[in-house]
């Protein structure tokens, strides 16, 4: 039988694999507190669903809780905590910010949850481990509106935080690559139309993007989620990633048009919303829809986010077998 790796590097590769390759991830909201809930509950969910790359899923706090923010869940349908305690309130406290060490509690915690699932994963099953970028961990620790009202008026200032937490985030990686995991998933939520200029991210975020990802360097599944609408896709001309991931069936572009603009793989097809309020049949139809605009060529099935925690097993299931090619049946 074709492996999980095996199918993503023949999808990598360009090649034709022996199935359309999918990956779907999803927040265990109160299970990720802990590396043992988060591992558990990322497995069983391997377990039910048998994805080709495992995305694990932490809370976004853990990234900053060691410089002492905090969050609650409150029951968001996407399994996102809430911030209830930042860190950053005035200009001065960005200049406080000093690089953490992976051995520091909370990035340990999820260094511990790696080395759990490589263990207890089969190894020829892809990990890739959730990174947030700089300026995402920035808009944790202050607030995505002080943020932007300190870019616009003390750059410095945050330019200094903004190293600092590169610095930070590079040793986790290199730390995290030490697991065993396959590749990160970059997650960066500021490159978008509707939140600044273009040439702002290249000049407040770009940069410490690329410091922090030259710790991903050589890893083989690394994967870029653009996140939100009116993204600038464009920025992928000036990384290094196998696979990029967005809210496709949202935002520019299509799947068919990123195929001209991107020689890697794609990820997504699938609506968010279509996998809580759809059946089986929709997931189907979008599901065959997105293999019709890659020709099922450099394309993993998946969605534009995290599957909403409201989501159907059967619609899941549905797109399982969609990928898999085994028939969808009808609700009945």
């Amino acid at each position: 039988m074709t492996t999980h790796r095996e199918r993503i590097q023949a999808c990598l590769n360009g090649e034709t694999p022996d199935c359309t390759p999918i990956a779907l991830w999803r927040h265990f909201p109160v299970d990720d507190q802990t590396p043992e809930g988060l591992a558990a509950s990322t497995l069983h969910f391997q377990e039910i669903y048998d994805f080709d790359i495992v995305k694990v899923t932490p809370a976004s706090s853990f990234a900053v809780k060691d410089w002492g923010a905090d969050d609650q869940w409150t029951g968001d349908a996407e399994g996102s905590r809430r911030y209830v305690k930042r860190v950053i309130h005035s200009p001065a406290d960005w200049e406080k910010l000093r690089p953490l060490d992976p051995a520091s509690p909370h990035l340990a915690g999820q260094l511990y949850c790696l080395r759990l699932l490589r263990k207890r994963l089969a190894p020829e099953t892809p990990i890739i481990q959730t990174i947030f970028n700089p300026l995402s961990q920035a808009k944790n620790l202050a607030g995505n509106d002080t943020l932007l009202a300190h870019l616009r008026d003390y750059p410095e200032a945050v330019m200094k935080g903004l190293e600092v937490i590169a610095k930070t985030t590079a040793r986790f990686i290199a730390a995290a690559r030490e697991t065993g995991i396959d590749g990160i998933f970059y997650a960066i939520q500021h490159a978008q139309a509707e939140v600044m200029e273009l040439n702002d991210y290249k000049t407040f975020a770009l940069p410490y993007d690329q410091q922090t990802l030259e710790a991903a360097r050589g890893l083989w599944c690394n994967m870029l989620h653009l996140h939100g609408k009116g993204i600038f896709f464009s920025l992928l001309r000036l990384f290094n990633f196998q696979i990029v991931n967005w809210h496709d069936r949202e935002t520019y572009p299509s799947l068919a048009e990123a195929q001209t603009l991107f020689k890697g793989t794609l990820c997504g097809g699938l609506r968010q919303n279509t996998l809580v309020l759809g059946d089986p049949v929709q997931v189907r139809e979008e599901a065959d829809d997105a293999l019709r605009q890659t020709n099922g060529q450099r394309f993993i099935l998946g969605t534009g986010c995290v599957v909403p925690i409201t989501a159907a097993h059967g619609n899941l299931m549905a797109a399982v077998k969609s990928a898999r090619g085994a028939k969808t049946e009808p609700p009945r």
